[in-house]
């Protein structure tokens, strides 16, 4: 499932979903909660939730951060990037045994912060000129703040693409390898699989594209109309996680509970 918009809205509880993870957690389902944000760790981002009134364990967040790491890790073992991020992202890559470099690395890694520095953006552009791989977490292009929106990866990796001609990969959502990532962490097949989500652009399109069954809960970014512009559509929607209470195991109304494994 995504956390923000699915669980919690601005650092706030969404009604239900404390009891709605609980009901997961007595029924033996595993779950995994995803984040397209890659600007803290999950150890950040579960004392983030404990706040809200959510306990999830550190295990069962994965964000694009980790995702990322992940897929360089299979690609290029053991090789080199300079990062525009924050944390959550320089420690992904630290715990692949990455060196963080701005001397010909192998890859441009461009992540979510609050600061994006035009010094760091123009060393990046460069290091692309010069052949470095362009890699970013995840497309977004703005994300929320108290004062309004806040330019976020995909603005800035459109800067740099501009600059260079040179378009960046994405990993996060709605990439399926960013899903089918999270799929092995969690030990779970897409089969036996739901994923709940907020956004049409991304979750429910991730979804689809992985093979899983989706849920868009209207608590978040998409609403119904918004919902009808899409030429794809989710499995269901419901207004929020409240409405799986009582239905975890059986969230669509015609699975048996040997179906609906994991969440």
């Amino acid at each position: 499932m995504d956390m923000d918009g699915v669980l919690v809205r601005e650092e706030h509880l969404i009604p239900g979903a404390d009891v709605f993870v609980s009901e997961l957690r007595e029924n033996g389902i595993g779950f995994m909660v995803l984040t397209n944000n890659s600007i803290y760790t999950p150890r950040d981002l579960r004392a983030r939730l404990k706040r809200s009134g959510l306990d999830i364990p550190e295990e069962s967040i994965w964000t694009s951060a980790l995702a990322t790491a992940r897929f360089l890790k299979e690609q290029r073992p053991g090789g080199s990037a300079y990062v525009v991020g924050e944390s959550g992202l320089t420690t992904a890559l630290h715990g692949i045994g990455y060196v963080l470099t701005d001397r010909d690395p192998d890859y441009v890694v461009l992540g979510e912060t609050r600061t994006y520095s035009f010094e760091a953006i123009t060393r990046a552009i460069r290091l692309v000129e010069s052949g470095a791989r362009f890699i970013a977490t995840n497309p977004d292009e703005k994300g929320p703040s108290r004062e309004g929106s806040l330019p976020a990866t995909g603005a800035v990796a459109a800067l740099i693409e501009r600059a260079t001609g040179r378009a960046p990969y994405y990993v996060g959502k709605p990439n399926p390898l960013m899903m089918r990532s999270a799929l092995r962490a969690l030990g779970a097949h897409s089969e036996s699989t739901v994923m709940i989500g907020d956004r049409m652009d991304t979750d429910v399109r991730s979804g689809l594209e992985a093979g899983l069954q989706t849920l868009l809960v209207l608590s978040g970014i998409s609403g119904r109309q918004t919902a009808e512009l899409f030429p794809y559509r989710p499995t269901k929607v419901l207004d929020s996680v409240a409405d799986l209470v009582g239905r975890t195991r059986d969230p669509f109304g015609e699975q048996s509970a040997e179906e609906a494994q994991h969440v």
